[in-house]
């Protein structure tokens, strides 16, 4: 049943993927339909996907935590443009998990109450969850380890030794698991230096950013940058240095751009020397075409994030390249709001950091992301994957021939030429491979960290201890 009381069929699934397909939905979950030509109902517990191509892992639509299924009663005047103007069924969805929502204030919290209706009756043990948003990650953290004032917090990007510190009070415990979360610097393969509507769009390729369509700027940065020092500073044992997107599992992690690992600043001044961009002028900034360069770098409001931003300023300013720092909050950042002109998928700066990954253990969709038709911009609401607008027909046959190909090794050797065209392209730059950290106080039961899904899967089983 649905959280409602009312029936849930396979008419609901059949209308989730219509409701998704839909151009002009700006579903941010499109990738995960990918190749799909056809959903119907067979009967009403039981759906038939047909693909357009053979399809060796299937495992997109309907599966895991971002690609969740909505109930047709409630959005079916929600298809297509008129998605972004259902505030009510977006901010209150029904669903068919342990909990209901019961309040939903954008950008600050989220109230839910038990689901009455959910399908085991002895779950969940909770008669209210509470998630609170916005602020900071080390306000969080403090909030679980030392106030007690909450039982979980996530995302604990805070320095190791900070969180070691309030680990002492006694009052809980830091729980963390590798999985393909990379922390990485986004380049903004478009120009982001003008008004009006073509900012930062795709353009069909013309509209190019004016640095970094020289690939010799990306690269000299890059070569710049301590991986090992913004490791140790920031993350300790929850992050390794890596120069791949995609780091993991294993199986999938190139070997072939190991180089990055060995910061070279000397080398980054000698590769812009030898590509005539210089500081013609003295004052210690090289310039392109007589513009120095001079660009904008911005991320959330976090410290560790704010330490990695200040020491790649650094480094950046050693090779002549003069770096304004930014940083917004993370419910505006990472909102999906299409009147805010600060999320990370409008990319108004020239660089932007963040941490992605993807669920499950197979990454199809996720190196999907960077097709060329995932490009971020005003006509799917900047909802689009492939934030740094990179395109590349070569990478996007690679996309292709993944989703047809059935051999692990096979599947394995295509994900990382992606990797590497990614990298080697510097549509973005690898920085660290982070550990999903997370506390919970000492009186809650039943978590158990899982860093390819939501961390809330199994929330119906956690309970209170002496209860």
């Amino acid at each position: 049943l649905w959280s409602d009381g009312t029936p849930f069929t396979a008419n609901d699934v059949v209308f989730t993927a219509n409701y998704c397909m839909d151009p002009d939905t700006g579903c941010a979950q499109l990738t995960n339909f990918l190749d799909v030509e056809n959903v119907e109902a067979v009967d009403d517990l039981t759906v038939k996907v047909t693909f357009g191509v053979a399809k060796p892992f299937p495992y997109g639509p309907f599966v895991g935590a971002v690609s969740p299924i909505i109930q047709e009663a409630q959005f079916a005047e929600c298809v297509g443009a008129a998605a972004q103007e259902c505030t009510d069924a977006n901010f209150g969805p029904i669903g068919t998990g342990p909990f209901v929502v019961e309040e939903f204030r954008p950008n600050d919290a989220v109230l839910y109450v038990a689901n009455e209706n959910y399908r085991d009756a002895n779950k969940p043990y909770f008669g209210e969850l509470f998630l609170k948003g916005g602020g900071d990650a080390a306000a969080a953290a403090r909030a679980v380890l030392e106030t007690g004032e909450a039982d979980y917090g996530w995302n604990l990007q805070v320095e190791p030794e900070i969180l070691s510190q309030m680990e002492l009070a006694g009052n809980g415990k830091v729980v963390s698991a590798f999985g393909a979360n990379v922390e990485r610097i986004m380049v903004n393969q478009t120009n982001n230096r003008i008004d009006g509507d073509d900012r930062s769009e795709y353009m069909d390729g013309n509209n190019q950013h004016p640095f970094f369509s020289n690939p010799v700027v990306p690269q000299a940065m890059s070569m710049a940058i301590n991986r090992g020092v913004l490791t140790q500073v920031g993350y300790g044992q929850a992050g390794k240095p890596t120069c791949n997107v995609l780091p993991a599992p294993a199986i999938y992690a190139s070997t072939a751009n190991d180089g990055c690992l060995v910061q070279d600043i000397e080398g980054a001044k000698a590769l812009l020397d030898e590509a005539g961009i210089v500081d013609s002028d003295g004052d210690g900034i090289r310039e392109i075409d007589g513009e120095p360069i001079s660009i904008l770098y911005q991320t959330s409001t976090n410290g560790v994030r704010q330490a990695t931003q200040a020491l790649v300023k650094q480094w950046w300013a050693e090779i002549g390249i003069e770096t304004e720092l930014r940083n917004i909050d993370a419910s505006v950042f990472f909102g999906g709001d299409p009147a805010s002109p600060d999320t990370y998928g409008k990319f108004y700066a020239d660089v932007e950091m963040y941490t992605n990954g993807f669920s499950g253990t197979d990454p199809e969709i996720y190196m999907s992301s960077w097709a060329c038709s995932e490009i971020s911009g005003a006509d799917n609401n900047w909802l689009g994957n492939n934030v740094p607008r990179y395109c590349n027909p070569e990478y996007d046959k690679l996309v292709e021939e993944m989703s047809k190909t059935a051999d692990i090794d096979a599947r394995a050797e295509l994900a990382k030429k992606m990797n590497d065209f990614l990298v080697n392209d510097y549509a973005m730059i690898p920085l660290i491979h982070r550990g999903s950290v997370s506390a919970h106080a000492n009186s809650l039961l039943g978590v158990r960290m899982n860093a390819w899904d939501s961390e809330l899967w199994n929330v119906a089983d956690w309970s209170r201890s002496g209860n």
